[in-house]
């Protein structure tokens, strides 16, 4: 059995390796603890796989603290948990306090208009990943195409989606009649989610009560956002890119392009982007100080959730991962997911290659049309050399960035 201070170090150092999404973070643990340390078998390691995608929020991060958890503990899961997330978390913060300061220097926008192209490649990349892995099935084929036509034809809620995708995959998945291992005393499961809540909502209700409007909705925002952050980050990226840009106003379209670029290079879950997004919008209107203050209470309602589903539903695990009904949900919400992000990259890949795009309803329709006057070929062609190095040739994420960074700077001086 592993000593905390093993545990601790072993974290610590996945933390900081933690680059290239939960695919890339996921085999890094796995060959960590189950090959390296040989602390789990690869069945708790893969049972404990399908819980965490059962659940909403960033599922690499989850299975870290419940590796935590099954070594050592809530003190295992709490060290974790942290080590996980703080590396990449300090790195986001840096950079989105740089951006603030310096993000509209010409050389810096000539950067970043490089890598905003190679985002769009990024997310298309997600887009085929999670096709492979959900579409395996007819009727998951049409959950997928009627998910993208609700988001970016009818505007309905990206939560309205999920839960219908999910109530399907419920509904039309047959019991098996197999018994089922039996529950956990349900007193301690509720003392457990009692307990975290409190934890959890705390600071948010300490900013209300002290009168910080924009800290207060900024927090309400992104709790909202981590209970619903099923099938992966990219999947609440267009409806929180939205939500921010042209809802709130909080942030312009390139900044969050921006933010997402930043996020996709740093260690750590990809969600650690509603860090920067948080911080840009409080730092508009108090400075570096309420920056700071918004990034660390998004940290803390993003995450806090998956310390409670991990704590609270741990011993449920055996219970969960065999109810075939909860399979056929996670399966009909991964299908959906693919519509999320089929919509994510179509609006992306609209605002960055055009300089002009126009909303227009007719009626409950929404139709999103480019000026073909204003297309960018610069921006173009430096995606088609993202796309062609990340999907052809299998470059590294940071080197093809670091490429088209240079690239954007190229093509603003000519």
């Amino acid at each position: 059995m592993a000593s905390l201070a093993d545990l601790s170090r072993t974290f610590a150092r996945i933390g900081i390796l933690s680059f290239g999404g939960p695919a890339a973070q996921i085999a890094l643990m796995h060959r960590t603890l189950v090959d390296e340390k040989k602390w789990l078998t690869e069945k708790e390691y893969l049972s404990a796989l399908s819980f965490c995608m059962l659940l909403p929020g960033p599922e690499a991060m989850q299975l870290a603290t419940w590796s935590g958890w099954r070594l050592h503990g809530t003190a295992g899961g709490l060290i974790a948990g942290l080590l996980f997330v703080l590396p990449g978390a300090a790195v986001v913060l840096a950079l989105a306090a740089t951006y603030a300061a310096y993000g509209q220097v010409p050389l810096v926008n000539a950067l970043f208009t490089g890598v905003q192209a190679a985002v769009v490649v990024v997310v298309v990349e997600a887009l085929l990943r999670v096709s492979r892995r959900a579409l395996k099935s007819r009727s998951a084929y049409v959950l997928a195409l009627l998910a993208f036509l609700g988001l970016f034809f009818l505007n309905l809620p990206f939560p309205l989606l999920i839960l219908g995708a999910g109530l399907y995959g419920a509904l039309s998945t047959r019991p098996t009649g197999a018994t089922l291992p039996p529950a956990p005393a349900a007193a301690h499961t509720a003392r457990t989610l009692g307990l975290w809540l409190v934890i959890w909502l705390a600071p948010l209700g300490v900013f209300a009560l002290s009168d910080a409007t924009l800290l207060t909705e900024i927090g309400a925002f992104f709790a909202k956002l981590a209970i619903l952050t099923f099938g992966g980050a990219y999947a609440v990226l267009a409806w929180m890119a939205q939500a921010v840009v042209e809802d709130k106003g909080w942030l312009t379209l390139r900044q969050m392009v921006d933010g997402l670029g930043l996020a996709e290079t740093t260690p750590g879950p990809l969600i650690l982007v509603t860090e920067f997004v948080a911080y840009l919008a409080a730092h508009r209107s108090g400075g570096w100080v309420q920056g700071v203050l918004a990034a660390l209470l998004t940290l803390w309602v993003t995450f806090v959730p998956s310390f409670m589903f991990i704590f609270a539903g741990a011993p449920w695990l055996a219970r969960i991962t065999a109810n075939p009904r909860l399979a056929g949900a996670l399966s009909a919400i991964m299908a959906a997911v693919v519509g999320v992000i089929a919509n994510l990259s179509l609006w992306f890949a609209l605002h960055v290659f055009f300089g002009s795009v126009t909303v227009h309803d007719l009626g409950p329709l929404r139709l999103t049309v480019p000026d073909p006057l204003t297309l960018n070929l610069g921006q173009l062609a430096i995606a088609l050399v993202a796309g062609w190095l990340l999907l052809r040739r299998h470059w590294s994420l940071p080197l093809v960035l670091l490429l088209v960074a240079a690239g954007g700077v190229a093509s603003s001086l000519i």
